[in-house]
């Protein structure tokens, strides 16, 4: 988002005239980038921790259960919280602004949250963090449990729509947007 504070964001809209199309351009080379950065991380962290378990017998292999939608779920942690920032950043047009609120909204609001009532429960659900600690999870809930726990499909749900709505708002704000 430096393009804002360097100016170059005029050069960009000059050049391409259609700014959704930059958005969508910038999403696109995010989304790919962060991806082969997730799967690299992701695998290469199962990797070394399984080498180091199996020397204490306590290894897991990639077929037990949970594991392969662990893994997944951690690859796609890295695209989804770029391209929340990328969204962000664009409507926000400030980095520093763009950082506190990222920050505030990914990681200090979902714990100010618990699953102990339906409403809480429900906001705190609804957030990146909680949904990426229940996909990776291999447990169900405890059913005698008084918590209301998210489930696997809702926390999916979370990490598609989080940079689907974050991405949409920032192409429909820019078509309408003076740089």
């Amino acid at each position: 988002m430096s393009e804002y504070s360097s100016g170059l964001i005029r050069t960009t809209t000059v050049a391409v005239p259609a700014r959704d199309s930059v958005v969508l351009a910038k999403a696109a080379v995010v989304a790919a980038l962060w991806t082969a950065v997730g799967v690299a991380v992701s695998t290469g962290s199962f990797l070394v921790s399984q080498a180091i378990q199996y020397g204490r017998h306590a290894g897991v292999p990639l077929t037990h259960p949970g594991v392969f939608r662990a893994l997944v779920a951690s690859a796609l942690l890295a695209p989804v919280c770029a391209l929340v920032g990328l969204g962000l950043g664009v409507l926000l047009r400030h980095a520093a602004a763009t950082m506190v609120f990222y920050v505030f909204t990914l990681l200090m609001l979902p714990t100010m949250f618990s699953e102990s009532t339906r409403w809480s429960a429900d906001l705190k659900h609804a957030m990146v963090s909680a949904a990426w600690r229940r996909l990776v999870e291999n447990w169900e809930p405890d059913p005698g449990s008084l918590a209301y726990s998210a489930t696997v499909s809702g926390s999916w749900i979370v990490y598609a729509l989080w940079p689907l709505v974050t991405v949409a708002l920032a192409v429909l704000v820019v078509r309408h947007r003076d740089v």
